[in-house]
């Protein structure tokens, strides 16, 4: 069957973790991710390992936990430059 107008318009695109809703600006953001000890632990163990994880490693860690890929990449981000911030002040 043919695809009726609506169902091939693109998702919502989503930017800095907002998601913008009809181009009119009107900004919906996602709620904070508010992770459990436990994914805590998990995420702070293998920062002290590594830094950086690379996409395989990303997606079994985010599988592992239940999180998404994208909250997991978002923690290491956030984490290494609040790592950083902290080495700066020696």
């Amino acid at each position: 069957a043919p695809l009726s107008p609506q169902e091939h318009e693109k998702p919502p695109a989503i930017a800095n973790g907002e998601l913008r809703i009809n181009g009119k600006g009107k900004k919906l953001r996602k709620p904070r991710t508010i992770y459990s000890s436990l994914q805590l632990q998990a995420l702070n163990q293998r920062f002290q390992q590594t830094q950086y994880l690379a996409l395989p490693e990303r997606a079994e860690l985010a599988a592992q936990l239940g999180l998404t890929q994208t909250q997991v990449k978002i923690w290491f981000q956030n984490k290494r430059s609040k790592y950083k911030k902290i080495m700066k002040q020696g």
